[in-house]
């Protein structure tokens, strides 16, 4: 990307809108964005590493609130390491219940298709052969 990409070719490289982009810029969830000649968003290849770390971030359930926190904090630069560090911490135990919750979840499925299976065989069996 030597002249970065368009908003547009970002949105696809990430799988966001064009939309989203522009209001993660405008809620402060990435920095300004640097412009070409004529005034048009070029994405750079930090500015997608940095989109592609906000939306693992969002997929794993963090709270807009809690992006833009982090946002502001590396923005602050490296006296904020400390509450980065404990910020992710927090939500690194919040994916792991949420993947208990998961497990949980696919094992009573799990059941349920294990039974209605050998309920469906029994069924089949039953049926008079013609």
């Amino acid at each position: 990307m030597a002249n970065g990409v368009t908003v547009g070719e970002a949105a696809d490289m990430v799988g966001l809108s064009v939309h989203t982009l522009r209001w993660y810029e405008q809620e402060g969830l990435v920095e300004p964005i640097d412009r070409d000649s004529a005034g048009r968003r070029r994405y750079c290849d930090d500015d997608i590493g940095w989109l592609r770390l906000l939306i693992r971030l969002r997929s794993t359930g963090m709270p807009v609130r809690e992006m833009r926190r982090y946002a502001e904090m590396v923005r602050a630069g490296d006296e904020t390491l400390t509450d980065r560090l404990q910020l992710f911490v927090e939500h690194r135990e919040r994916v792991l219940a949420r993947i208990d919750e998961l497990q949980q979840d696919l094992a009573m499925l799990d059941i349920k298709i294990s039974l209605y299976g050998e309920m469906a065989r029994a069924h089949q069996e039953s049926l008079p052969v013609s």
